[in-house]
């Protein structure tokens, strides 16, 4: 069976999704202010191995970048902002259908992975980054949810 990063056109319909979801956040006048104090040139490269990496595919985003914990630190601290959350989860929707990945289960299991991470791991530690265990590892996404 194929992996949801295989399903999802591999690296290369994971940064087309990246791109996606990214212009559609920017668009958006709630999601936006999370980038409002600046983002990393190659953002949507890094988001993109990050998807790669947690959808089946090579370590690329551990080999680059780090670990989970540099994701979780980054989007720490920042308080509660469930609002934020549902549009950024929203844009990752349309995004989806921006890039075609519309069939079915491809469509539900990207929509549950983006929307679990978003509301669970990227949320947990709203009050401080320092909060953040060291080392902790990208979570992997099946076809039947979570399974690390």
């Amino acid at each position: 069976m194929e992996s949801v990063y295989e399903a999802a056109g591999g690296a290369e319909g994971l940064l087309r999704l990246a791109e996606a979801w990214h212009e559609r956040v920017m668009a958006d006048e709630v999601v936006s202010h999370a980038f409002s104090h600046g983002f990393e040139p190659d953002h949507t490269e890094r988001l993109a191995a990050y998807w790669v990496e947690a959808l089946g595919g090579p370590a690329a985003y551990s080999r680059r970048y780090g670990d989970e914990t540099s994701v979780v630190r980054t989007h720490s601290g920042h308080g509660i902002h469930e609002e934020m959350d549902q549009r950024a989860i929203d844009c990752f929707d349309h995004a989806l259908e921006d890039t075609g990945l519309t069939s079915e289960p491809l469509r539900q299991v990207l929509h549950d992975y983006f929307a679990w991470a978003t509301t669970t791991t990227m949320a947990r530690y709203h009050e401080s980054a320092d909060d953040v265990p060291d080392a902790m590892p990208i979570p992997h996404w099946t076809w039947t949810g979570q399974v690390t």
